[in-house]
């Protein structure tokens, strides 16, 4: 029956996303099976359960120096993304899995995301749980580890899937909107702003600059902030700055912060781009919002906007606002955003109904199969 068999769960370590999301399922699934992450840093993670097993495994896509340099420009064939020759890394770092697979006989191993580990499971004949992302995925690579996976888990709500998406591939999804954005209830604008020690009574734009990125450009919003001289403008996160700029007094870079969702709750209007944990932060909050998707590997927050302004959730722009007119007009757009739309796109819930839903996937897969019928004798 494999019950007591362990859950894999790799974690991509680009922003913090993906550990959010992983941390909030596992600390769930660890109260029924063994759960072991596996990542290149140990450091992006919050709280988790003690009896979750961490272990640091080299990147699968940062060069350590000890490259064979001849093999370098050999091209990657179609049904992989990230699968260089000669890097000693990647040789460990599937070892490593290999060995896991071997020793702890696995239920699952879920994938967040690398369709190579995807597809490394599936050859070494371990079921394995992809997770699902935006973007311009119909690839060989990407379809091969979609078709291969016996699930996919897509951090995000079934409203906001993209219409290209085929119907075998929804119907083994399972949606899990908000998954990794914790599920406390939400702070008021009085006491997020009484926490933050901010004015009750000014208008404040909040400008979001994920953790994904090289950073927010700050000379557009120096714009915009410079047409609103009555409103406050403050950015958390990461920001970059141009010689160029002249910013105004009401612009206010406060960096990053451990608390984005106190200072979401303490805003009036809201701009960001739109990687999924500040999608789904902002939608939990509900507040006119404009959205600005930075570059991704294929085209992943630019269809994440699309689906935005397709359910009418958020202004989008393509590119940052060049005048302070491009900013009023987008505000325009953001001010008839339904907020309590926003709200019913986050399930509270998620991370809980993920995780019975892998566990549930597993012991499927693990059963033993149902006694079958005698055939019937042959009458002479």
């Amino acid at each position: 029956m494999r019950s007591e068999a362990p859950i894999g769960y790799f974690v991509h370590h680009q922003g913090r996303g993906h550990a959010e999301r992983a941390a909030a399922i596992a600390n769930v699934l660890v109260e029924t099976r063994p759960v072991t992450l596996f990542s290149a840093r140990t450091d992006i993670f919050p709280e988790l359960d003690e009896r979750i097993d961490l272990r640091p495994i080299p990147s699968l896509f940062e060069p350590q120096g000890d490259e064979a340099p001849a093999m370098a420009a050999l091209p990657m064939p179609a049904t992989t993304h990230c699968a260089p020759l000669g890097w000693p890394a990647i040789t460990q770092a599937t070892a490593t899995l290999a060995e896991w697979f071997a020793d702890a006989k696995p239920a699952l191993f879920v994938t967040d995301v690398s369709a190579e580990l995807g597809q490394l499971a599936r050859l070494c004949s371990v079921p394995h749980v992809a997770v699902l992302q935006h973007g311009e995925r119909g690839d060989p690579g990407h379809m091969a580890v979609y078709e291969s996976a016996v699930g996919l888990l897509a951090p995000y709500s079934a409203a906001l899937e993209q219409s290209d998406r085929p119907s075998w591939m929804r119907g083994k999804t399972h949606y899990a909107s908000g998954v990794g954005i914790a599920g406390a209830q939400p702070l008021s604008k009085a006491e997020a702003r009484r926490r933050l020690g901010l004015s009750a009574d000014a208008e404040i734009v909040l400008v979001l600059a994920g953790g994904g990125g090289e950073g927010t450009p700050s000379a557009p919003l120096t714009l915009g902030a410079r047409a609103e001289p009555d409103a406050q403008w403050i950015t958390i996160g990461k920001v970059r700055s141009e010689w160029h700029e002249t910013p105004p007094g009401n612009l206010d870079h406060r960096g990053w912060v451990d608390n984005p969702r106190d200072w979401i709750a303490a805003a009036d209007r809201i701009v960001s781009s739109c990687g999924n944990t500040t999608v789904h932060m902002v939608l939990a909050a509900g507040r006119p919002w404009i959205v600005v998707p930075e570059w991704r590997y294929f085209d992943e927050q630019l269809c994440k906007a699309e689906v935005l302004d397709r359910e009418g959730l958020a202004a989008i722009s393509r590119h940052w606002p060049s005048h302070a007119a491009s900013w009023a007009q987008l505000w325009s757009a953001a001010r008839l955003v339904d907020c309590e739309r926003q709200r019913a796109i986050v399930e509270p819930d998620a991370a809980t109904q993920a995780a019975q839903w892998l566990a549930d996937l597993a012991r499927r897969l693990w059963a033993a199969p149902a006694a079958s019928k005698p055939a019937l004798e042959a009458v002479a």
